[in-house]
């Protein structure tokens, strides 16, 4: 019986994580097909558009071939006026005229833009041109947005249950240790008080039994020894048939004859596990300056990542790009080399974001307890002094 029962307990295990980690895998997938969807959508609508080459075109390539013909031996005279001739002229061009649309909207490209567009950081170097392509990207982020906040609610909560446990576990040993440092230092002669004390504390709380607490009632007490025995024996059969509803849906629901019950109860904890998305982030209550400091850590560690595979950026370039991203910001000024890469670090930036989610709301919480004690505070002294007369 040992040896088959084993391997039951060991499924039962295993279905007990399947169903457990079953809707954050959900939401993860959900999201990667999202992405992979949109990706081929875009590259097919935009990646073989024809490009027309226009009468503008032609009109940059006069003024460019009049510009550079006009200069000479005698250019530092004229340097200012060509400087401004140039800067207007380029600032007419068009970034079609020159780039290839199926070497930028190619399919990492296009999931690269994906993922700016549904994480909300649209950086600007890559847009659709078509008018087919700006509806569809309209209607992507429509249902993309909510999908990716919804993803990083659900991982917030195991981020704020991670960071909430090791916080307390923290603040645990660094309990003990000042303790263990006070007993050390001090004579700990009243050690044989102080257990006395939480002795005599233990049995004060202990709990009482269920004839103490039924004959300590006043309606019990007033009455015979007879009738009080007989009405306790009442009290106790009807406990007994409460807790015994319960416990036969327990059994009947354990039956392996009724798989269907079993399988109707795994059910409803996933959808409670579905409705208790946001529960875990809601109760997180850490330092705003731990929080900062995990940002910090977290940008340096990919600030020294990146300049492996994009040269063009150092340590502190670096730095400002990602906070730029995880603060969904995207100015769009520093460009990358080799998005693909990037693009690989995609649960950087989803957990990033988490992270930085995270600090803004517990920033929001300590603006909104600050308003409440301005608020309180300046209630207080508006309101006038009671003043007590004489009877």
């Amino acid at each position: 019986m040992a040896s088959t029962s084993q391997p039951l307990r060991g499924k039962r295990a295993c279905k007990k994580i399947f169903w457990a980690v079953f809707p954050h895998a959900c939401f993860i997938l959900s999201l990667v097909i999202y992405a992979f969807l949109g990706a081929l959508m875009f590259s097919h609508i935009e990646g073989n558009r024809k490009v027309n080459l226009s009468e503008e075109y032609r009109n940059f390539l006069q003024n460019l071939w009049y510009i550079s013909r006009n200069l000479s031996d005698n250019m530092t005279e004229n340097e200012e006026i060509f400087k401004e001739e140039i800067r207007a002229l380029l600032n007419t061009a068009e970034r079609d005229w020159f780039v290839n649309p199926k070497d930028i909207w190619s399919f990492f490209g296009s999931l690269f833009f994906c993922c700016t567009v549904f994480t909300t950081v649209g950086y600007g170097n890559t847009y659709p041109v078509t008018r087919i392509g700006k509806y569809l990207c309209m209607l992507y982020a429509l249902f993309g947005i909510p999908l990716m906040f919804l993803v990083l609610t659900d991982m917030g909560d195991i981020l704020a249950t991670v960071l909430s446990k090791s916080y307390n576990e923290f603040r645990k040993l660094q309990s003990k240790i000042l303790a263990s440092k006070l007993c050390s230092r001090s004579t700990c002669n009243n050690g044989d008080e102080l257990k006395s004390r939480a002795q005599s504390k233990v049995v004060i709380n202990e709990p009482l039994t269920i004839m103490e607490v039924l004959k300590s009632q006043p309606g019990v007490k007033r009455k015979p020894i007879k009738y009080r025995n007989a009405e306790i024996f009442e009290m106790l059969i009807a406990r007994e048939n409460e807790h015994a509803k319960p416990a036969r849906n327990k059994s009947i629901e354990r039956w392996s004859s009724c798989p269907e019950l079993a399988r109707g109860k795994t059910m409803s904890r996933v959808i409670e596990n579905f409705d208790k998305i946001g529960q875990q982030l809601e109760k997180l209550d850490v330092p705003i300056v731990l929080m900062v400091l995990v940002i910090f850590v977290y940008i340096s560690c990919a600030a020294a990542i990146l300049p492996n595979w994009e040269t063009r950026l150092d340590f502190q370039e670096a730095f400002y790009f990602c906070f730029i991203t995880l603060t969904t910001i995207g100015f769009g000024d520093t460009q990358l080399e080799h998005p693909k890469f990037f693009l690989f670090f995609s649960l950087y930036i989803i957990i990033g974001m988490e992270i930085v989610f995270i600090a803004f709301k517990l920033g929001q919480d300590r603006l909104i307890g600050l308003y409440k004690k301005v608020i309180s505070f300046c209630g207080e002294k508006k309101m006038p002094s009671k003043k007590v007369y004489p009877k």
